[in-house]
Parts: C-alpha cells; sequence; structure tokens
C-alpha cells in the first residue's frame, strides 16, 4: 500500500489528495499524472536522470520541489534488461533480412542448375 510522502498516511493508488494531510499526489488533479516531492530540503533534480544527462527542461530546474517528470537516477542505473539470446536473436536478423535471404536462395539455385547442366 502507498503512503503519503509528507504524513505516511496510508493511501489508496487513485487517491488525489491525501485524505489526513490534504497534500496534492497527482499533478493537475488527473490519476494518470503522479507529482513527485522532494524529502527534506535537497531538490530532486539532484537525482533525476534528466538532471544528469542535461535534458531537462522543467522551469523550477535545478531547484524543483515537486515534479510530474522525475526519474530516478539510482533505479534507472539498477535496472537492466536481460540480454535476448542468441536463437532469439538469429530469429530476429532472419525476420528482418527476408529479401536478402531471397536473393541468396535464388544465387544458390542458379548455380545449382549451372552446374548440373
Amino acid at each position: 500500500m502507498l503512503s503519503c510522502p509528507r504524513c505516511q498516511a496510508p493511501l489508496e493508488p487513485a487517491a488525489l489528495q491525501c485524505p489526513r494531510c490534504q497534500l496534492t499526489l497527482k499533478a493537475h488533479g488527473h490519476p494518470g499524472i503522479p507529482l513527485h516531492y522532494t524529502e527534506g530540503d535537497e531538490a530532486l533534480c539532484v537525482s533525476c536522470v534528466y538532471e544528469a544527462d542535461d535534458t531537462c527542461n522543467f522551469s523550477q530546474r535545478p531547484h524543483a520541489k515537486t515534479c510530474t517528470l522525475y526519474r530516478s537516477a539510482t533505479a534507472q542505473a539498477e535496472l537492466t534488461l536481460p540480454s535476448p539470446s542468441v536463437g532469439h536473436q538469429v530469429n530476429i536478423w532472419l525476420r528482418n533480412h527476408r529479401g536478402l535471404l531471397a536473393l541468396g536462395g535464388l544465387l544458390l539455385l542458379s548455380l545449382v542448375l549451372v552446374l548440373v547442366r
């Protein structure tokens, strides 16, 4: 269960405001836009991925205390995708190069027909 960043009250996932302290939890009153808050006096920008790669265009940068675009740099670094297996990579290559395989097959068929004569 989620908890309020200010008062730690238990929250419903779709809650727009904290029932105890009335802290706004969703940006612009929209349940699909989470509003991230800083903990303490440090700005969110310090630990944000967009600040690290200098792609943030938020007007309150680099002193933002709340942000809808925030992505944690530490969580991003921990997120690793498994590499696809060799069989899967070969399958993708074959699917993407069907034309090349067809031309190679025609060339091989032509060579076999010439050698048989």
